[in-house]
């Protein structure tokens, strides 16, 4: 293969991932490399800096991410973001955002397998936490934080090469 083809390839999707965030997600890259593209997703790429998760989440994994927008973190009470981005906080920052990762690739089907009526499947996130998951009459899917918040995941199923990535429109919260 020619060198000009290998680099369009290289640009191309694979399989039939969504857009995220304007940017074009790559099933062939891992969780940050695809992560630092989507505009929907610049503070939640400075907190995994902040919190030092660069490497993990390029790591083998697989993992589930479930990736909360700009928008969602914007939402939180004001000043919430700034304070947890401290150095000193650290130990906070990585505590909410393991709380959005679980161990595996876990595609939308995965996660509602089973699921009828008000039923839930509960997960364990790789802070120990736990988050529910379920699926309306409609299709849906919502996913519900120790707090007792439920956010919609916007954009399911975002293949990464050593994951997958799910859109939610909240920032999942531990107790």
């Amino acid at each position: 293969m020619n060198k000009d083809a290998m680099e369009t390839k290289a640009e191309t999707p694979m399989g039939d991932n969504p857009m995220v965030g304007g940017a074009a997600m790559f099933a062939d890259k891992d969780i940050i490399d695809n992560a630092v593209n989507s505009a929907d997703h610049t503070t939640l790429v400075a907190a995994v800096k902040a919190a030092g998760l660069v490497e993990t989440l390029k790591g083998d994994g697989p993992f589930t991410v479930f990736a909360p927008t700009n928008a969602a973190f914007e939402a939180l009470p004001a000043g919430t973001v700034e304070t947890l981005l401290k150095p000193e906080n650290k130990d906070m920052l990585t505590k909410i955002l393991t709380a959005h990762v679980v161990p595996g690739r876990m595609t939308a089907a995965d996660l509602t397998n089973g699921l009828t009526g008000k039923q839930f499947n509960n997960l364990e996130t790789v802070s120990g936490d736990a988050l529910s998951v379920q699926k309306t009459a409609s299709g849906k899917v919502y996913v519900f934080d120790e707090s007792g918040n439920a956010f919609e995941v916007t954009t399911a199923d975002v293949m990464q090469s050593n994951g997958v990535i799910h859109v939610v429109n909240g920032v999942l919260l531990p107790k």
